[in-house]
């Protein structure tokens, strides 16, 4: 019976540590991309509400709430690469969704606007 603890412990080792390595490797290459489209001026779009975006956001944002984007396509056509981000990166998913479901196929999710600003300010 120990024995079957024993490796079952060392099995579940191993699956942690071999998800934290994929989600290691999966993140450094996402953050590449979002830092490689900022730094080429990308189209930063602040997606809470007005309100959240004037208690602070990334340097250089626009604020279209998520209620809002689909009003608002307009602003993202010509845009070589667009970033959108907001409190927790649940918003900025669905804006994500939203924007490519109209065709939009440079959109980046950010994330939080933490993350974004922290990378516009590198």
């Amino acid at each position: 019976m120990q024995r079957h603890l024993i490796l079952a412990s060392i099995f579940t080792i191993v699956i942690i540590v071999m998800f934290s390595l994929f989600k290691n490797l999966f993140g450094q290459s996402e953050d590449k991309t979002l830092k490689a489209a900022i730094e080429e001026g990308a189209f930063l779009v602040d997606v809470r509400t007005p309100a959240e975006f004037a208690e602070g956001s990334a340097k250089g944002a626009v604020n279209i709430p998520l209620d809002q984007i689909e009003k608002q396509l307009n602003a993202f056509k010509g845009k070589k690469h667009i970033v959108v981000f907001c409190r927790s990166g649940n918003r900025s998913s669905k804006a994500k969704a939203i924007l490519e479901q109209h065709g939009f196929t440079n959109v980046i999710n950010g994330g939080t606007w933490q993350n974004v600003n922290a990378l516009v300010n590198q």
